[in-house]
């Protein structure tokens, strides 16, 4: 549909990538990845026609549709909700109308007449083209896009301009899906939704009908939709198959090879250039050393491209809090008339991390300020337990910071022994680098500040973290620094997230927020929804989103109830090793203890040995049991 020849591009003095050659195809999926900066939104938008070439050139079927949803910035007024995106079928309401207008025509006429004739044959044509094209199922169609993008119906006749940025973004996005262009070029379309929406929107895209290329910093988005993955790296673009772990693990081959094939190289250029050097003046050896060099000239250099630096750091660690940080007991909350959730008792443990997820309106973010300590409770009793400090990251953080001071003093002042070296290494992970360090806060954007006031919280964190979408505006390199900070951190914390990636590593329970209740879950996101299929409760999954109508069914091969994280599977694969080893030796155990019971010694000696005989069986119990549970769950995801 789209071939780019030789294609490059400029931004100012800076080359974003060059000699581009790449077709897409009428059924590509594709994702475009890569660091802040190295022109994957400008390459989306010479896509688009937004943007053209600096060089090569750019060739276009004829008749394609492209629709193109940016990152932010787009806003609608004038009309509801259901409205603007009833504007998106104007050719087929005016199909419409027209068999309205024929029908009222064909009741003046004489049937027998050759008007008559006419007019019935238009109305059969417009009639044929009406249901050819779906037109009965506007509305379904419609209320199915809108439902799994997180509208309620109450949403759907308030006007758009009532909506905040975020939200305007999704009405942008069920106009454009309903669209359907021949090519969708979406650039980080899960940044304004939810766990829920984002999981809807990876169903739709399965049975997309056409070719779609998006911008995404989501693993687990990335895996289940796309095809191919295309990288913007070092002034280039390479292509890989298949998903995001494909690509990730093809990348590593690639480098591997290259380095080897460079290493032959380097060797095979220093035999060369030593036998030259040690017969350049011998008479006898002139042809072969004139024949050395002729190869050495021949040889293509092979150039091995810069390692991507790999950035880690180890935050500070809090002081220990006491074993209970936080209980509910018998909590709940009500805005008004409007009750949130009530009858709500849990207890949250040192070293817990607890992910809250449920649908956008149940209570997460209310849940989260009652644990900060920003909301009271309505009934009931919330505990903060012994030494436990809460500190409470919110998605609008940046509100709290002092706009005039620079990002390296102020970090400086709230971690005073760290270097300038340390501190420009935290910045830089949170993509702060060179002069950006020297900026004043209030000179940043609303997505930069929060960046900042992530990575200044973790310079000096408390044993309680709350963390209310901690992940927005990073890139996948952020989110790495991130998620292995807070998985070496040594106190609590309770988060919630939309990426799917993040939350498989991290959590160690699940914070079910709807229906005006908390149930607790063990384990992460992926386990949360195998435990409800289990139990059999409705779960909130891509395709039941939805009331109105489903878009087609995911193909057979990915059905929605085996989809699994594949590096949760991994882990799943090393887990079940590990129980299994745990079984052998704690069997073995229990053995020696039964033949050491068999040999009397001594009363104490009994009495010690039965006991440990007896806490050695429970466990195996429960090793055993979980070794079932997860063997059945590797089972069904890779049958």
């Amino acid at each position: 549909m789209i071939q780019l020849n030789g294609a490059g591009k400029r931004f100012g003095p800076k080359i974003l990538f060059e000699n581009l050659d790449w077709m897409v195809g009428p059924h590509d999926r594709i994702g475009l990845v890569g660091a802040n900066g190295t022109g994957k939104t400008t390459l989306l938008k010479m896509l688009a026609g937004q943007e053209s070439p600096d060089q090569g050139s750019m060739t276009v079927m004829k008749g394609l549709s492209a629709g193109y949803l940016p990152q932010d910035g787009l806003s609608l007024s004038g009309r509801t909700v259901f409205a603007e995106c009833m504007t998106v079928f104007s050719s087929l309401r005016a199909l419409e109308e027209e068999q309205q207008q024929l029908s009222h025509r064909m009741a003046e006429l004489d049937p027998a007449g050759e008007e008559y004739r006419r007019v019935a044959e238009r109305f059969q044509e417009a009639e044929s083209q009406f249901r050819a094209r779906d037109g009965y199922a506007i509305e379904a169609q419609i209320g199915t896009v809108l439902s799994g993008l997180g509208f309620d119906k109450s949403d759907w006749q308030r006007r758009t301009e009532e909506f905040s940025g975020g939200w305007q973004m999704r009405i942008a996005l069920a106009r454009l899906l309903l669209e359907k262009p021949n090519l969708l070029l979406l650039d980080e379309p899960t940044n304004h939704l939810d766990l829920e929406a984002r999981n809807w929107l990876e169903t739709y895209l399965a049975a997309y009908p056409h070719a779609f290329v998006l911008v995404s910093h989501d693993r687990y988005f990335l895996d289940v939709t796309v095809r191919q993955v295309v990288e913007l790296w070092n002034k280039g673009v390479h292509f890989y198959t298949g998903n995001y772990s494909a690509y990730e693990k093809q990348k590593q081959e690639r480098r591997a090879q290259l380095e080897a094939a460079h290493k032959n190289q380097q060797d095979r250029i220093r035999q060369l250039e030593a036998f030259i050097h040690r017969f350049r003046y011998q008479a006898t050896k002139a042809k072969q050393v004139q024949s050395r060099i002729k190869e050495l000239e021949r040889i293509d250099r092979i150039e091995l491209p810069p390692e991507e630096k790999s950035i880690r750091f180890r935050f500070p660690q809090p002081r220990p809090s006491g074993r209970i940080v936080a209980e509910f007991k018998g909590v709940a909350k009500s805005y008004g008339e409007k009750e949130v959730f009530a009858g709500v008792d849990f207890v949250i443990e040192r070293g817990d991390r607890v992910a809250l997820v449920g649908v956008n309106g149940a209570g997460k973010s209310t849940l989260i300020k009652i644990l900060a300590g920003l909301e009271p409770v309505t009934r009931g009793e919330y505990i903060l337990g012994h030494n436990a400090e809460p500190d409470y990251f919110a998605q609008d953080q940046y509100k709290e910071l002092e706009p005039a001071a620079r990002l390296i003093d102020d970090l400086g002042a709230v971690a005073p022994r760290a270097t300038l070296t340390e501190l420009r290494t935290v910045l830089g992970c949170f993509l702060f680098s060179e002069d950006d360090v020297f900026k004043s806060i209030g000179v940043l954007s609303g997505g930069e500040r929060n960046r900042y006031a992530l990575a200044r919280m973790l310079m000096h964190p408390s044993n309680f973290l709350l963390l209310d979408e901690p992940t927005n505006h990073l890139d996948m390199r952020a989110k790495d620094v991130l998620l292995n900070a807070l998985q070496e951190f040594t106190g609590t914390v309770v988060f919630v997230s939309h990426d799917r990636y993040f939350i498989d590593r991290l959590a160690g329970r699940v914070f079910e927020v709807a229906g005006g209740a908390v149930t607790s879950y063990s384990g992460n996101y992926e386990e949360y929804l195998w435990r409800k299929q289990r139990i059999g409760q409705p779960v909130e999954e891509p395709a039941e989103a939805a009331a109105a109508g489903k878009p087609a069914a995911a193909p057979e091969s990915r059905p929605a109830e085996k989809r699994i994280n594949p590096i949760r599977l991994r882990q799943m694969q090393e887990r079940c090793q590990v129980l299994e080893e745990e079984v052998a030796r704690t069997e073995a155990e229990i053995a020696e203890c039964e033949r050491a019971l068999a040999n009397y010694e001594s009363a104490e000696e009994t009495i010690r040995l039965t006991g440990l005989l007896e806490t050695r069986r429970r466990e195996l119990d429960l090793l055993l049991g979980e070794w079932e549970e997860v063997s059945q769950r590797i089972e069904s995801a890779v049958d």
